[in-house]
């Protein structure tokens, strides 16, 4: 089920190698046909959701399979991502013979689905009820000890068999969500161009596709994110909400396994290590962490801004006090910065020289830009 972290090291490989889920399948009546698309996988699925999604669209999702003549086996998600609640449910799939594993809600649901249907040699099906990640199209899992720091990346042989976006559904999530997706998959396009002579989460190097898919998700992004995110806020699906929803999931998915990822992911993961953060949406993380990288990678100010630019539009943070943590200590910095500079992590995929102390450094420096830019911009949060 693991392999070494994509990126993290120099091969010798020539292969170009390009994984997707077998079928994406995104509109917004999506959920009413869910039958018609999960048929193929089985016919005694294990769903798995937490208490509010169950409530949202677990309850219907599972009520159009039982009228389809499936037999569903409902477990209520733990809330985190971890080895522990991992076991817990592939017990009970193990127990009840399911034949393929429906992950319904947030990126961690998802990725704990995608882990037991991996240690049963299952089929799974992502159904987001967010556009707030790329998890639903990967073969990639984060997972976090119980008590929300991260712990450690799994990759899996296949991606999702199918994913399945419901974009009526998503629309009424609260905005939050889509800007957590955009700072999330606007990190995809920034990391990969930087990472060379190095093997992708598939286990090759990348090619033409995969530079074009990232390069159009970043694309997407500067032009509609905004515009999303308004539609976003009265509940409606627009032609820019169904572009950022695929950006968010799709294109970035399969651009982050074509591509890697390198500073930004590595600097989220260094601030799981404040209590303080775990609050936080995985892209809201991300997106400091992608102001972090454009400094250690000296980028040009004119694009620097252009990036900060897309973040404030859609709320997200670029400074310590938009964090929440205007008041952090040097030891915790340094501590973030410990964690982001770990053996496997993948900020050794830049092709700059890096330390801990010059991740210590490029952090605090993330947030003195940003706080200029919101000065310059004279910006205040909606």
């Amino acid at each position: 089920m693991t392999t070494p972290l994509a990126g993290s090291q120099r091969v010798q490989v020539t292969e170009r190698i390009f994984k997707s889920p077998s079928k994406y399948v995104q509109g917004p009546a999506a959920l009413q046909n869910a039958a018609k698309y999960l048929g193929s996988l089985g016919r005694a699925p294990l769903l798995t959701c937490d208490a509010f999604v169950y409530s949202l669209a677990g309850r219907q999702l599972i009520e159009t399979l039982e009228t389809a003549n499936f037999i569903v086996t409902h477990v209520e998600f733990g809330g985190e991502a971890s080895v522990q609640e991992i076991d817990r449910v592939t017990s009970i799939a193990q127990s009840k013979k399911c034949d393929f594993v429906i992950g319904i809600g947030g990126g961690k649901t998802l990725d704990t689905a995608k882990c037991v249907a991996s240690k049963l040699k299952l089929d799974v099906a992502s159904v987001p009820t967010t556009a707030s990640t790329d998890a639903p199209a990967t073969a990639v899992a984060a997972l976090y000890h119980p008590d929300g720091a991260f712990d450690h990346y799994v990759f899996f042989e296949r991606n999702p068999a199918i994913v399945l976006v419901d974009t009526s559904l998503i629309a009424w999530a609260p905005p939050r969500f889509l800007a957590s997706g955009v700072g999330d998959a606007l990190a995809t396009n920034i990391e990969a161009k930087l990472i060379t002579n190095r093997v992708n989460f598939a286990g090759g190097i990348p090619g033409e596709m995969a530079t074009a898919i990232r390069e159009k998700c970043e694309d997407v992004l500067v032009k509609y994110a905004k515009l999303a995110y308004e539609a976003n806020k009265i509940g409606v699906v627009t032609p820019a909400f169904e572009a950022v929803v695929e950006a968010n999931t799709l294109l970035s998915g399969l651009g982050v396994e074509a591509g890697g990822v390198a500073a930004a992911h590595a600097i989220h993961n260094g601030l799981t290590a404040i209590e303080e953060l775990h609050h936080l949406l995985h892209g809201e993380k991300v997106a400091f962490g992608i102001v972090a990288q454009l400094v250690l990678s000296n980028t040009p100010p004119h694009e620097l801004e252009k990036y900060l630019s897309v973040l404030l539009s859609v709320n997200l943070p670029i400074t310590f006090e938009q964090l929440g943590i205007s008041d952090v200590t040097d030891e915790q910095l340094r501590a973030v910065a410990k964690l982001a500079t770990a053996e496997t992590e993948t900020v050794w995929c830049l092709e700059s020289v890096v330390n801990e102390d010059v991740v210590y450094g490029a952090i605090k420096a993330a947030d003195a830009v940003g706080k200029q830019f919101v000065r310059k911009m004279g910006w205040k949060k909606e």
